[in-house]
């Protein structure tokens, strides 16, 4: 996708968005629209500008190595907020993204009063108003700021204008968290999460970047789309890799026919 002239309109008027703020923290996971917003914050503001990114138990590690690295490659300064288990997560209730996000919005919050940031800024985008995303009302009651979604930025002219200033987040997959990987309603058990983070860190490592592995009582159901479906099983090391992911503690290896779906085309999970 070129950069288009109605698309670096948008990319300008960011810019002058950003500007408005003065000083920004920019919560920052390392994805494709964070990592965009980012870039182009300290493009515009300077050492005014400060990257947090939260760990919680239910982050997955290479997310944050993610975001790490990316920090780095923008020279922009970079934090890594731990936070603990929220309470009312461990049974993964249907609302887990609002009561997620208020209280790591309402934590950082208080950080950003304390490093004497006026505002914090999160990626959103214009495509994400067309999904379900109950965790934008906690945003929106904490007067969290939505720099992308007020430009009118969409997330394939995100992509290209993070290539066009070369970030290497660009062509990143998308990322959810690891309590998206279980089912409502059931008890998340520290053991369960880490089965599924080193299963997926070994899938992506293995080059299946687009996947997710599903956990249902120590079964691995594994999502991808059909062309990495059909290389995976054609692999020549895919007894191995069945044995490697059977090692993390998995009963059953399993894929899933219906491919690879986003989290908002999903039901019960």
């Amino acid at each position: 996708m070129q950069c288009a002239p109605r698309m670096l309109k948008k990319y300008e008027n960011l810019k002058t968005i950003l500007a408005s703020h003065k000083r920004l923290v920019v919560a920052f996971s390392g994805g494709v629209d964070s990592s965009f917003l980012l870039k182009v914050a300290h493009d515009v503001l300077g050492e005014n500008v400060l990257g947090v990114s939260v760990q919680t138990p239910y982050i997955a590690h290479g997310e944050i190595d993610d975001a790490r690295r990316v920090a780095a490659q923008i020279g922009v300064s970079h934090v890594v907020h731990d936070a603990p288990w929220i309470e009312s997560l461990k049974h993964n209730p249907e609302n887990r993204c609002y009561v997620c996000k208020h209280a790591l919005f309402s934590s950082l919050q208080s950080l950003a009063n304390q490093k004497g940031f006026f505002a914090i800024a999160e990626g959103s985008n214009v495509d994400d108003t067309h999904e379900l995303r109950p965790g934008r009302q906690a945003l929106q009651e904490l007067g969290i700021v939505t720099p992308l979604l007020e430009a009118q930025l969409h997330k394939e002219e995100i992509r290209a204008l993070s290539k066009h200033l070369g970030l290497s987040t660009w062509d990143k997959p998308s990322y959810a968290c690891l309590l998206t990987r279980f089912s409502h309603n059931v008890s998340i058990e520290t053991h369960a999460l880490a089965m599924v983070e080193n299963a997926e860190a070994y899938l992506i490592a293995k080059g299946y970047a687009k996947m997710r592995v599903r956990y249902e009582q120590r079964m691995a159901r594994i999502e991808m789309e059909k062309e990495d479906a059909l290389r995976l099983m054609n692999d020549a090391h895919f007894s191995c890799m069945i044995a490697h992911l059977k090692a993390f503690g998995f009963l059953h290896v399993m894929l899933d026919l219906e491919g690879y779906r986003y989290e908002s085309q999903r039901k019960g999970i």
